[in-house]
């Protein structure tokens, strides 16, 4: 069994294959358009699950979602901030907005 690697560490290990890394704003448009890119790609493969009456195809879905992964990593190192952070950021977030969890009620009448 493998044991679990903490989001800190993946985004350290991540950063050696990084490049494009001369500038901020090379990092940012970059990291941007590779998101934007890979984040398509996990939508067509639904589309063509959902859609096109291909089966599902959960193998490539968990490889295009590791690039995702890989360039928000990025990303957030060329912005100065851990992915840990940002995860423990976005959970108190939603633990404010939704304090017992989920539900279209809560969602269609929640204070910003």
């Amino acid at each position: 069994m493998t044991s679990l690697m903490k989001m800190d560490e993946y985004q350290q290990l991540a950063l050696r294959t990084a490049s494009h890394r001369e500038s901020k704003e090379k990092v940012l448009t970059y990291t941007a358009l590779g998101l934007n890119g890979e984040s398509g790609e996990v939508a067509e493969i639904i589309k063509k699950a959902f859609y096109h009456g291909h089966p599902l195809d959960k193998e490539a879905l968990r490889k295009e979602l590791g690039d995702v992964l890989w360039y928000l990593a990025v990303m957030a190192d060329g912005l100065g901030l851990s992915l840990e952070c940002i995860a423990r950021e976005n959970i108190e977030k939603l633990r404010a907005r939704y304090p017992e969890g989920f539900s279209s009620a809560h969602s269609l009448h929640r204070p910003e």
